[in-house]
């Protein structure tokens, strides 16, 4: 078997069939460039078209490859600034380290996180630290695989208050065209997907989430259809009753469309009924 996904990845597939090609309530445009010396820009502005607020980031990626570095500089309109650093395979291969620091000048606020992963074949490991005054809290998390079959266990550990603030299990079976995941957090959240390439040009996936707590299940399915090689249609349905429906064109190379709709179904009448708008381009 391959390397396995990390932790946050489990159930990956299915997400993305509920996620992707959906920008409900906002207007976005991205944009990706590349300079000839290497640096990547990347930049994303969004308004809500429910309370009109616009939002933006500017971030530029430098990739030393010879020495496996990657030095990555973020700014948002919320005036944070963000630095990272990423050393990766030079220690030792299946290992990345990073470094990752933010700043905001109108607080004062710094924080600071060491990030490290492992991979290899069977085994995903991956450790962070966030650094506080009160007390760095060490994130943690392990997947391992094997014959298609994935065992996934995450925590938290506060040691300010000296006790475990996230502890999560996750088993799933993956093969080429079908993944199955379920996942169990802090004892209380219970959830599970299904993702399967029926066909070449279609992709579907169901949805299931039930809390202890409140004795409350939610329900979803969702299949992106694939038109062609420059378009692509994507609709969900949850047992809320909201359908969303999105659809991506790509106009030229580098230039991609995306519409997006959600309709309350319980009230079909009354309005709140969300449309968004998405431009991306890339040179």
């Amino acid at each position: 078997m391959a390397v396995p996904p990390c932790y946050a990845d489990l159930g990956k597939s299915a997400r993305d069939i509920f996620n992707k090609g959906y920008g409900f309530g906002l207007v976005k445009l991205d944009v990706k460039t590349k300079s000839a010396s290497g640096v990547e820009f990347s930049t994303s502005g969004s308004s809500n078209t429910d309370t009109g607020k616009v939002t933006g980031s500017l971030e530029t990626k430098y990739k030393w490859s010879e020495y496996g570095l990657t030095f990555t500089e973020k700014w948002n309109t919320d005036n944070t600034l963000g630095t990272e650093i990423t050393i990766e395979d030079q220690i030792t291969k299946g290992l990345k380290l990073t470094f990752d620091t933010t700043f905001s000048p109108n607080t004062g606020k710094k924080s600071g996180k060491v990030k490290s992963s492992y991979k290899r074949e069977y085994v995903n490991l991956g450790c962070d630290v966030d650094f506080d005054f009160a007390g760095p809290a060490i994130h943690g998390a392990v997947v391992v695989g094997y014959e298609g079959w994935l065992a996934g266990y995450q925590m938290t550990f506060d040691s300010a208050k000296s006790k475990l603030s996230k502890n999560n299990f996750a088993v799933g079976y993956k093969t080429g065209d079908f993944q199955l995941h379920t996942n169990i957090n802090d004892g209380a959240e219970f959830g599970g997907s299904i993702y399967q390439k029926v066909s070449d040009n279609l992709e579907t996936a169901v949805n299931l989430a039930w809390s202890a707590g409140n004795n409350s299940t939610r329900f979803g399915i969702a299949a992106k259809y694939q038109l062609d090689s420059t378009a692509s249609l994507s609709a969900k349905v949850n047992n809320s009753s909201q359908i969303g429906v999105g659809y991506t064109q790509t106009l030229r190379p580098g230039v991609k469309l995306t519409l997006s709709a959600l309709v309350d179904g319980k009230s079909i009448n009354a309005g709140g009924h969300k449309l968004g708008l998405g431009l991306e381009l890339e040179a």
